[in-house]
């Protein structure tokens, strides 16, 4: 009876072992992330640890296609492991000079119909970045992917950051979803959202670190996903996009040419948030789509519409923040919607005469639709059909526009995707920058279109004008950006408002509750190769000397991106680098001043300038010497901030 029992148990653990199998492990350079591949029951799962910590646990691998299924029934066939580098230089990111190094696995499975699919690992220190491949199915060239069954399984202590995804054709206009809602900071796990979670998502595994999710490499052969909660416990999984989008038109799903692949997941992970806030894997695995036309320009623009709104679409008006832009130093005006009613085409090319001879450049809105929704601004149907967009692209060449910002998109469907990279395709043709309004996040677009120069789809400046429980709640949102939306892609927020209230009067109503402290680090915590800053015409006479002063000053482009201190929802200290300056910048998001102890080695023994709030909201500047150590105190008022630059 002994003998029969232990041969049931060595057959039972037979069993179990032929479903359950580790297929593949790779890990990072460094060898803090450890990256498991298992087959479990003819399905194909994968788990992370960093530096001895469980990060993501059993997750499933896979997806279902129109031909075939491969999120069931795999067997393992082949594993093979590389190691890459590469070093790259990028100037509208947020470290300008990249070494990218990394470890590869590529694990290939045959399903029931004797298909094979391919999955592709990159894991670099930190990161993560995983695509399956897909081979021809013998005859078959072309297929549909419906689904993915990718996912993410946290431990049971992890608290997320994340925003749920808008319902479809509502909003303004029936423009939604457009990345606008706003982040929950340390909520519970697997909380449902009837349209799931944007990308990107942050969450904090307990007392082991922190993880981010998003994607990269979305372009026209491919649909933009997000993330959903399951009915598994503590599983997040790769969604595509609601079929309500862009009105009903165009599948959820991929139309792909085989061999085909799919865009790529990242996870960025560490113990501390420092790994979150300098990651560059969104930009290290994808590469240019074309070459770029010309050299393209970046830096900071003048905007009327953010206070003085659509009545200050005229000629006069413009002149005026033409000679604003002027009087800063900056190359850039944007001029909004309605320009083409209630300027026309005749008087602009004057007034883009006038700007060139004041040494501003001029941008220009227009209206992606279309047939997606119905916003009413014009310039309507000029980005939306190739003959229309080439024709009215040659006339902005011609008369000497620089750049368009182009709003209302609503969808992250492949339709839509193709009609991002059309826009930009054509607008290199033509030497124009490109800046997206109302959109879906950027994913790896500022390598792969050169002439790529932003994107909004934030909670951004626009709704501190038009909401008061937006404007309270404007120093924890920005405590959340660094750490979020804008560590994955250049956010475009269109902020840094002197005016105390946000009118053009500057008085009566839409009161600012953060202090002009605040509003100058966020010119330094937001970063975007274009950024359209807030500065009114009154702001000339009426705000500080030294707060002109640094509006003048302050890059849009950055060399280097450090994490300094912070916890999102609370306060957040990083800072960057321009050439040979640097500028640390925080805020505080909490009800009581923050006193903080930092350490600044890129400030060690200099004497530098620091801007700074009193205990009354009051900013002011002053010098101060850090010593050889580059330690340094401060407090952070609450919803203000500070900056120092050497």
């Amino acid at each position: 009876m002994m003998r029969k029992k232990v041969l049931y148990i060595v057959c039972s653990l037979l069993l179990i072992s032929k479903s359950f199998a580790q297929v593949a492990e790779i890990t990072s350079p460094d060898g803090q992330i450890k990256l498991h591949v298992f087959s479990e029951g003819g399905k194909v799962l994968y788990d992370v640890t960093f530096d001895g910590m469980i990060m993501l646990e059993k997750s499933p691998l896979g997806l279902v296609t129109n031909e075939s299924d491969f999120s069931k029934n795999l067997k393992f066939s082949d594993s093979k492991k590389e190691v890459i580098s590469k070093k790259y230089t990028n100037l509208k990111i947020k470290k300008s000079n990249i070494d990218y190094h990394a470890n590869t696995l590529t694990v290939h499975f045959i399903n029931a119909d004797d298909y094979q699919i391919g999955v592709d690992f990159q894991v670099s220190n930190n990161n993560i970045a995983f695509r399956y491949t897909i081979p021809p199915m013998k005859d078959r060239l072309s297929i549909v992917v419906q689904s993915e069954i990718t996912g993410y399984r946290f431990p049971s202590q992890t608290t997320t950051f994340l925003s749920p995804m808008m319902k479809p054709m509502t909003g303004f206009a029936r423009t939604a979803p457009s990345y606008e809602s706003g982040y929950k900071a340390d909520a519970g796990l697997g909380i449902p959202s009837d349209y799931g979670y944007v990308f990107p998502g942050l969450f904090h595994i307990g007392n082991e670190g922190w993880l981010l999710l998003s994607e990269t490499g979305v372009n026209s052969m491919y649909c933009a996903s997000h993330l959903e909660t399951t009915a598994e416990e503590n599983l997040y999984k790769v969604a595509y996009p609601d079929i309500a989008e862009n009105n009903g038109f165009g599948s959820t799903g991929a139309a792909v040419s085989l061999p085909g692949k799919t865009p790529w997941r990242t996870i960025t992970v560490g113990r501390s948030l420092k790994p979150i806030v300098e990651t560059t894997v969104p930009f290290d695995v994808v590469d240019p789509m074309y070459e770029p036309s010309q050299e393209y320009q970046f830096g900071k623009s003048t905007w009327s519409w953010i206070l003085w709104q659509d009545k200050s679409m005229n000629y006069d008006d413009q002149v005026k923040f033409i000679d604003l832009a002027a009087a800063l130093k900056y190359p850039f005006i944007l001029m909004d919607a309605l320009w083409d009613k209630n300027i026309g085409k005749d008087r602009m090319r004057a007034l883009i005469q006038y700007a060139k001879s004041r040494n501003v450049g001029v941008l220009l809105w227009y209206n992606s639709n279309g047939a997606a929704n119905d916003a009413p601004m014009g310039p309507r149907n000029k980005m939306s059909s190739s003959v229309e967009r080439k024709k009215e692209m040659k006339w902005l060449k011609d008369v000497g526009v620089k750049g368009l910002k182009v709003d209302f998109f609503g969808g992250d469907k492949q339709e839509t995707m193709r009609l991002y990279e059309d826009i930009l395709s054509d607008a290199n043709d033509y030497g124009l920058t490109i800046i997206f309004h109302g959109a879906t996040l950027p994913r790896g677009w500022e390598i792969m279109y050169p002439n790529y120069a932003g994107s909004e789809a934030v909670l951004a400046s626009e709704m501190l004008y038009f909401s008061e429980d937006v404007r309270k709640q404007e120093a924890f949102f920005a405590t959340l950006h660094p750490f979020i939306r804008n560590t994955v892609g250049s956010m475009e927020f269109g902020g840094t408002f002197l005016n105390k209230y946000l009118t053009e009067s500057n008085r009566d109503k839409n009161k600012r509750h953060t202090t002009d402290g605040f509003q100058l680090a966020t010119a330094v915590l937001f970063q975007n190769p274009v950024q359209m800053f807030a500065i009114m015409p009154n702001n000339l006479t009426d705000a500080p000397e030294f707060e002109l002063d640094f509006m003048k000053e302050v890059p849009t482009l950055w060399d280097e991106t450090v994490f300094i201190n912070g916890y999102p929802g609370k306060y957040t200290v990083i800072a960057r680098k321009h050439d040979e300056h640097w500028y640390a910048a925080g805020v505080n998001a909490e009800k009581q001043s923050k006193k903080l102890k930092m350490k600044l080695p890129m400030f060690a023994g200099k004497t530098i300038k620091l801007i700074n709030d009193d205990a009354k909201g009051n900013s002011s500047e002053k010098e101060v010497k850090i010593n050889a150590k580059g330690d340094f105190s401060i407090e952070i008022q609450p919803q203000g901030g500070f900056v120092l630059k050497d």
